[in-house]
């Protein structure tokens, strides 16, 4: 039993050591990484080679066809690439456990110890996730030490063997079983090298251990069809390809396993190796076999998942907020970011819309406007929730201000649209109803104000782009000029009261409510600016003139 329990608990170090080395590459190097996949799709070797390199340092195919098919569902590449790119993924992960079934006991302390050191100086630092790293790559090594000991005492013991015996009795049954442990234990790699740490302590036979790889391949395909289930039928593309490859592997490897056997024994004699080998020759042949008929399986896998058609309004559905990235802080900021881009780009059609209303006292158009800030709502409420789902102490500092300045933005562009939507409409529906107009003088000043509101805005989401010092002094500058247009306006709109102008008199509120709401907008886009100047020590904390 204490061997049983030995075993089960270097298992479980082998998958959290895999685990924490695919979590802290994708946080350090994730849009690096997704940066060589996106790159990489004018050809189908170019892809596959991409595959290979990114797979080699998440050491996870499964994490690599999460990026893909994030890819996919966005419509940054086609399927026929991005399953090329998994070709790739798959032989890398069969060279990784060659590589790591190495005697490397002399190297799992030196990395345990040198990353704690790293984690623990630089935590929250880049050095310190590189830190994470080692530990896990630490880890994996003397995981997988300790299932050779604790294996030790089952070679001896009989009802270690009737147990195994009875489990693999059949080709097909140890194909299951290999698939189901993946899934369990989310790593064809952590089951593959288990499987050859089983066969050197002559657990298991050689022949039983190869049919269990070609599950565990299998189990591999499956995991990223269960994982995806949930997304959009453009992203489950990649992993029902991949998952046609592996099924094909399997239907032509099982009636070869004791070919392929022999053909082992003739290249190494040790049967752990042979595992290992094997591992690496399924996934060749199934890299040549396909890698020429992506386009034709791309093809296949789109007529059997076509694109689901839009529910609802296009423009209240987020784009960007891949949830796969979410493993990956960096990479979960940068869609946020780009989502509220998009945030901003439909206030700013809202904004234009409010002088043609006021103009024209259209009533449709204006209910239009209404609509739109329904969709900024929804998009408000997606990106909020999105960030709020992103690990905070995954973040480091420049991270956390970051994630602080979107949240921000997301806050005051869904404040625009409700003064847009319960302020300025209600005020242009009640200069229609009343057939008012504005004085030519007053409009002007009204268009004015607009105009310089809209260009603040475009300014101000070029600075969340790239915050640039002058542009946020220059943005805050403008806040100030736009405070005193609005005073000054608004004595001369009491000027024309006085004067008995009888178009003054009649929308005197309206004007006055008009541009208070706009000097309420630009507040809101000007604070853009803030979280710049303050990183650069420039912003007085009070506009309040301190005592001598």
């Amino acid at each position: 039993m204490t061997a049983l329990l030995n075993l089960l608990a270097a298992v479980a170090l082998l998958v959290w050591g895999t685990h924490i080395v695919r979590s802290g590459i994708v946080r350090v190097f994730g849009a690096d990484l997704r940066r060589v996949l996106a790159d990489s799709v004018s050809n189908r070797f170019k892809a596959f080679a991409a595959g290979l390199g990114v797979t080699a340092l998440l050491q996870s195919s499964t994490a690599t066809a999460l990026i893909a098919t994030s890819f996919v569902g966005s419509g940054l590449i086609a399927t026929a690439p991005a399953l090329a790119i998994m070709l790739g993924a798959d032989v890398s992960t069969s060279l990784l456990a060659v590589a790591l079934s190495f005697d490397l006991s002399w190297l799992s302390p030196l990395l345990i110890i040198t990353g704690v050191v790293l984690f623990l100086s630089y935590h929250g630092r880049r050095a310190g996730r590189i830190g994470r790293i080692l530990i896990g790559l630490g880890v994996i090594i003397l995981a997988l030490r300790l299932i050779v000991e604790a294996t030790q005492p089952m070679r001896t013991a009989e009802t270690v063997k009737v147990l195994f015996a009875t489990l693999t009795g059949d080709v097909f049954l140890d194909l299951l079983l290999a698939a189901l442990i993946t899934l369990l234990c989310h790593s064809s790699l952590a089951v593959v090298l288990l499987i050859a740490a089983l066969t050197t302590a002559l657990v298991i036979p050689t022949d039983v251990a190869l049919a269990l790889v070609v599950g565990a391949n299998l189990g591999s395909g499956l995991l990223a069809v269960l994982v995806t289930a949930r997304t959009t039928p453009e992203a489950r593309r990649v992993a029902l390809g991949n998952m046609v490859f592996k099924v094909a592997g399997c239907v032509i490897m099982l009636p070869l396993l004791d070919y392929a056997q022999q053909l082992l024994a003739d290249v190494v004699a040790a049967p752990g190796p042979q595992v290992l080998y094997f591992h690496v020759l399924f996934n060749l042949v199934i890299a040549l076999l396909f890698i020429g008929l992506t386009e034709v399986v791309g093809s296949v896998v789109e007529k059997l998942l076509p694109a689901a058609p839009p529910q609802g309004n296009s423009e209240s559905v987020p784009r960007y907020l891949d949830p796969v990235a979410l493993d990956s802080p960096t990479l979960a900021i940068s869609c946020a970011a780009r989502e509220v881009l998009r945030l901003g780009d439909l206030v700013e059609r809202m904004l234009q819309g409010v002088i043609e209303v006021l103009r024209s006292n259209d009533n449709a158009k204006a209910a239009v406007i209404r609509k739109m800030d329904d969709d900024v709502d929804r998009l408000y409420t997606a990106i909020k929730t999105y960030l709020t789902q992103i690990s905070q102490e995954a973040l480091d500092e420049r991270e956390g201000r970051r994630w602080t300045e979107i949240i921000s933005l997301t806050i005051n562009l869904e404040h625009v649209g409700d003064i847009i939507d319960k302020n300025l409409m209600e005020l242009a529906e009640k200069k229609a109803r009343k057939q008012w107009s504005f004085s030519e003088a007053g409009m002007a000043e009204i268009e004015h104000l607009h105009g310089r509101v809209v260009a603040n805005l475009q300014l101000g989401l070029n600075i969340f782009v790239n915050p640039d010092l002058r542009t946020a002094q220059r943005l805050i500058a403008e806040k100030e000029q736009f405070r005193n247009l609005e005073r000054a306006y608004a004595e001369s709109h009491l000027r024309r009261l006085q004067e008995q102008t009888l178009q003054s008199i009649e929308t005197s509120a309206l004007h006055l409510d008009v541009i208070r709401d706009l000097k309420r907008i630009n507040s809101h886009i000007c604070a853009v600016a803030y979280p710049t100047l303050e990183q650069a020590g420039v912003l007085r904390p009070s506009r309040l003139r301190t005592a001598e």
